[in-house]
C-alpha cells in the first residue's frame, strides 16, 4: 500500500503535516523530488522542527528516504541530522546513490543567474540553494551522484571534469572574478574532493545510501506501508506548471515513480492526496489572477489588487506567510480554481487535505477565484502558457465568511464542529474536483487536524 502526498497549488501548502498526520500508520516515508529548497514545519510532541531536506516523517521515527528525484545537499542533509541529534532523536535517513549531489558552485551559480534573471523579470523567486543549476547539471550528464562520493577515483574523474566547466562560465559568461568576486573555494578541485570524499566516508560509515527502487520493493514485499512525499506544488512544476516561474523537477504524482525507482502501477494503485490551502500563497515573480494588495520585487506591475492591501495583510499574519527557508514574505490571494482543476486531472487524487481554514475565520467574507474569464469566454482551468494565464481575469464567487473558534476543540470533536460556514466553502472545493475530503487542517499541530479517511489504517 502506497500514499502520495502532493501539493495541489504553488507550494506552502501544510504538506509536513499532513505527512505528519497520516504518518504514524506508514513505516516508510520517501521524498522523491526536490531538495533543500523545500521548507517544511513538523509540530511533534509540542516541538517545533522545521526541517528543509530530512523527510517529514523522519521525526516520528520513521525511515526516510531520499529518491534518485531529490538532489541532495550532504552538509545541510547532515546539519539537519546533527541538529536532530542534540534534540534527542535519532532519524533514520536513507540517500539514494542515483540522487544528484548539490555542490558549493551551484549555490554560486544559482545565485548569479537569478540576479541576471530579475533584471528580465524572470526571477523564480529561488533560494538560491542551487536546485535548478544541480537539475542542468544532471540533464547535461555531467552531474556528480551520491554514489560517486563513495568511489574516490570517480569523484576525482567528474570533478576534473566539470569545475573547470564552471570557472568558465563564472569567468567568460559572466564577467566575474573567482577569488574577488565569488568564492574561490567553491571552484577548487582539491578543496571539493576532499570535502565531498569526506561526506562519502559518513554516508558509507553510517550505512544512509541504498539503491532506491529495489530497497523499496523489498519493503513492500515486507507488507510494509510507503508514503511518498513531494516537494512544493503542481503549478510550479516544471512541466505542468507556470513555467518559466517553476522550480526545476516534478512535485506531480507522476514523479513519486520516476523519483523512486518503483513502478507506476505501485504508485497508481495506492492513493493520492491533494493538499489543498484554502487561500493561495507564492513566493516569485509572475501572475497571480487572484492576488490581493501586492509584494514589493515579485506582483507584476499590473498585478494584485492594490485596495485590498490592509486584507492581504492580515491573510499572511495570521497564515504566517514567510518563507520557512528565506522568511521572505509570501503574495496571497483568493483560492483559485482553475489551478485546482488543473491539478486535480494532472495527478489523479483520491482524496484532498484541505488546511488553515482557521486563518480566514472572522473575515466577513470569503471569495473564490471559480473560474476564468479568457477572450471573452469562460475557462474553467489553467491554459497550458504562462502568459496566457496573465491574460486571464479571475471569476470571483463570494461565500459568507465565518467566526473563529476553539480550533483544538473543533478538531477533538470532528468534522461537524467546523463552523457551518467553513463547511459549505470545505464542500464546495470537494463537489468542483469531484474528490472527497480526507481532511481538514484547523490549526498548526498535528492534534488540529479533522481526520474523515485515514487512507492507510483504514485499509
Amino acid at each position: 500500500m502506497t500514499v502520495t502526498i502532493v501539493g495541489s497549488q504553488l507550494g506552502d501548502e501544510g504538506k509536513g503535516g499532513i505527512v505528519d498526520v497520516y504518518g504514524d500508520a506508514v513505516d516508510v516515508v520517501v521524498r522523491y523530488q526536490g531538495g533543500d529548497n523545500a521548507g517544511h514545519t513538523v509540530v511533534y510532541e509540542g516541538d517545533e522542527y522545521k526541517l528543509s531536506l530530512v523527510p517529514s516523517g523522519a521525526v516520528r521515527g520513521k525511515i526516510g528516504v531520499l529518491g534518485n528525484g531529490c538532489v541532495v545537499n550532504p552538509n545541510t542533509l547532515f546539519e539537519e541530522l546533527d541538529a536532530l541529534g542534540e534534540r534527542g532523536l535519532s532519524p533514520d535517513v536513507r540517500v539514494a546513490e542515483r540522487a544528484h549531489a548539490i555542490l558549493p558552485y551551484h549555490r554560486v551559480l544559482d545565485g548569479i543567474e537569478e540576479d541576471v534573471k530579475s533584471d528580465d523579470d524572470l526571477e523564480a523567486g529561488t533560494t538560491g540553494r542551487g536546485i535548478g543549476p544541480t537539475y542542468e547539471d544532471k540533464a547535461g550528464r555531467r552531474g556528480i551522484r551520491i554514489g560517486d562520493l563513495l568511489d574516490s577515483e570517480t569523484l576525482r574523474s567528474r570533478l576534473e571534469y566539470v569545475v573547470p566547466r564552471k570557472r568558465a562560465i563564472v569567468e567568460d559568461v559572466y564577467d566575474l572574478d573567482i577569488g574577488a568576486d565569488v568564492d574561490s573555494e567553491a571552484f577548487d578541485v582539491d578543496i571539493l574532493f576532499e570535502t565531498y570524499r569526506d561526506f562519502g566516508e559518513r554516508l558509507r560509515r553510517e550505512g544512509m545510501t541504498v539503491n532506491c527502487g529495489a530497497f523499496l520493493q523489498d519493503r513492500l514485499d515486507a507488507g510494509d506501508e510507503i508514503m511518498f512525499e513531494g516537494a512544493q506544488g503542481t503549478s510550479i512544476d516544471i512541466d505542468h506548471g507556470i513555467y518559466p516561474y517553476v522550480t526545476s523537477s516534478n512535485p506531480t504524482a507522476g514523479a513519486a515513480a520516476v523519483g523512486t525507482g518503483v513502478g507506476p502501477t505501485v504508485v497508481g494503485g495506492g492513493e493520492v492526496i491533494g493538499i489543498v490551502k484554502a487561500y493561495l500563497s507564492r513566493v516569485g515573480t509572475g501572475p497571480l489572477p487572484t492576488e490581493l494588495g501586492s509584494v514589493e520585487g515579485q506582483t507584476p506591475e499590473d498585478g494584485g489588487r492594490p485596495e485590498a492591501e490592509d486584507l492581504a495583510t492580515t491573510i499572511r499574519d495570521e497564515g504566517g506567510e514567510y518563507g520557512t527557508v528565506t522568511g521572505r514574505p509570501r503574495r496571497v490571494g483568493w483560492l483559485d480554481m482553475p489551478m485546482l482543476r488543473h491539478a486535480a486531472r494532472a495527478n489523479g487524487f483520491t482524496g484532498l487535505a484541505i488546511n488553515h481554514i482557521d486563518v480566514l475565520a472572522g473575515l466577513e467574507e470569503v471569495r473564490v477565484g471559480h473560474a476564468y474569464t479568457l477572450d471573452g469566454e469562460e475557462l474553467l482551468t489553467m491554459p497550458p502558457t504562462t502568459e496566457r494565464w496573465g491574460e486571464c481575469e479571475a471569476d470571483l464567487r463570494t461565500f459568507d465568511g465565518w467566526d473563529d473558534a476553539d480550533w483544538a476543540a473543533v478538531a477533538e470533536d470532528g468534522y461537524d464542529a467546523i463552523p457551518e460556514n467553513a463547511r459549505t466553502y470545505l464542500e464546495y472545493v470537494g463537489e468542483e474536483l469531484d474528490t472527497p475530503i480526507y481532511a481538514v487542517g484547523v490549526g498548526p499541530g498535528r492534534e488540529e487536524t479533522v481526520v474523515r479517511v485515514d487512507p492507510v489504517s483504514s485499509r
